[in-house]
């Protein structure tokens, strides 16, 4: 098969890297605005496989062009600012699509796609992504669902842990600082309650888990947890479901006075000689202080809990999956999470395993063991504890 990736950033090289080394992918084209940035990770790749050329994905015609040249699949791993274009351009070539972003905008494209015959996986990275097959999963082991809490973050090793926050930097900065201004959407008592951006680090959902290994983790709800029960036909009987970020503790006190003082506004500020705002400061102030140095390791940790009853007997499952850093190819454990993840539904759809048509999602319309069974192959372990 033949697949255009979009992007080379850290997470397409993870994509890059998982592509090369399958043997039914016979060539992929790497489409970047930079190039060159591929830089010495090529040591790591089979180049006899990989074409690189430079695009500007801000041109709609630009993409078009790229996919119809006998692609089989898109890959999109680039900035978020680029879904659009990037979908609108899969439609119009007639190509299938894995994106790793939430689809909340692109979502009205399913017609469209389904009458151009393609499927468009959004939604298909670690998380979201991973988390929403276990979902699928998860949901099956079930006669009557009432807890289904979903949990996953990236931390630094303890070793690593050399700055205020606990914390350093295992994707887009910029994208970290708007998710701690994301609504948080839950089931509370068998409520539906929501969590406004300014308290999400200041809210009673706020707590610890204990993750092995690790040990105490801080878990805040962060995003729209009922959409997708809403998808899977569970919310009805739930009585407490969440979305939540995890990170070491003390993260929640830390951001908690910086937020309700407008750290994070996208207010410009008056008074200065240029026109900035408090988030592009920050961005600017943390982004080079916050780098992994080559030695330290990142570590993605992800847990998804159900509870409910099975044959009239009360039934719980935990999934836990834990990624680390891989030193030899510099792959952080967040980029092997995402990229793994979207090149393994990508191949899937160019070997016909995934026939429906449309926008599609994780939750519905990944075959789970084959996707599981994959990730095992790539040293990452699905991790399945039941307990009646």
């Amino acid at each position: 098969m033949r697949i255009l990736v979009l992007g080379c950033g850290m997470q397409g090289k993870a994509v890059l890297h998982d592509l090369s080394r399958s043997h039914q992918v016979k060539e992929v084209v790497c489409a970047d605005s930079s190039p060159e940035n591929l830089g010495f990770f090529r040591d790591f790749l089979d180049v006899r496989k990989i074409k690189m050329v430079k695009v500007d994905a801000s041109e709609k015609g630009a993409l078009i062009s790229l996919m119809r040249r006998g692609v089989d699949v898109v890959i999109d791993v680039l900035p978020p600012q680029f879904i659009q274009n990037v979908f609108e351009a899969a439609i119009e070539a007639r190509v299938h699509l894995v994106n790793t972003m939430y689809a909340y905008g692109v979502r009205h494209l399913h017609d469209a796609a389904v009458r151009k015959g393609i499927s468009m996986m959004p939604e298909c990275g670690l998380d979201p992504g991973i988390d929403l097959v276990i979902y699928g999963h998860g949901v099956k082991e079930f006669d009557e669902l009432h807890v289904l809490n979903s949990y996953c973050g990236g931390l630094p090793e303890k070793a690593a842990c050399d700055n205020p926050i606990n914390y350093k930097i295992s994707w887009n900065w910029d994208a970290v600082l708007k998710s701690q201004k994301r609504e948080a959407v839950f089931i509370k008592e068998g409520k539906k309650v929501t969590i406004s951006p300014p308290d999400q680090h200041d809210n009673e959902m706020i707590h610890e888990i204990d993750f092995p290994g690790l040990g105490r983790l801080e878990a805040f709800p962060n995003g729209n947890a009922v959409f997708f029960t809403d998808l899977l036909g569970v919310t009805k009987t739930l009585r407490e479901t969440g979305r939540y970020s995890l990170r070491w503790p003390g993260w929640c006190a830390f951001w908690r006075p910086l937020v309700k003082l407008q750290f994070l506004s996208d207010e410009p500020l008056s008074g200065l000689p240029c026109e900035i705002t408090p988030h592009q400061w920050m961005v600017k102030l943390l982004e080079h202080q916050l780098q992994y140095k080559a030695d330290e390791k990142d570590l993605a940790v992800m847990r998804n809990v159900f509870i409910g009853v099975k044959n009239g007997k009360k039934k719980k499952i935990t999934c836990d999956l834990l990624i680390e850093r891989d030193l030899k190819t510099g792959l952080l454990a967040m980029s092997l999470g995402v990229g793994y993840a979207a090149s393994i539904v990508a191949q899937m759809m160019g070997r016909g395993e995934i026939q429906k048509r449309g926008i599609l999602s994780p939750v519905t319309d990944i075959p789970y063991e084959p996707f599981k069974n994959e990730l095992k192959k790539r040293g990452i372990k699905i991790e399945e504890k039941v307990e009646m």
